[in-house]
């Protein structure tokens, strides 16, 4: 399955560290917003005006508490459907 087929309430996980570009209103640019392999859930798929061809996902992911943080805007490649697997 492709994050792209992916809907509102699936389950995804981070792809790499992903940080603040500097877009999250009273955020810090650079800060890690989800490690590599954070678990997430979509809340909200959308697009950009400049890129309308281009999903927009809005994720939650998850603190070490498994409590859910701020929703985050992601890329689908951004996002991964399967956990990794770590040696």
């Amino acid at each position: 399955m492709r994050v792209e087929d992916l809907d509102i309430g699936d389950i995804v996980y981070a792809a790499t560290v992903i940080t603040d570009d500097g877009s999250i209103p009273g955020g810090i640019e650079g800060e890690v917003l989800a490690e590599a392999g954070t678990r997430g859930v979509i809340t909200m798929i959308g697009h950009i005006e400049e890129q309308p061809e281009r999903s927009v996902f809005l994720v939650r992911f998850e603190d070490r508490e498994l409590n859910l943080g701020n929703p985050i805007g992601c890329w689908a490649e951004d996002l991964i459907v399967e956990p990794r697997l770590v040696n």
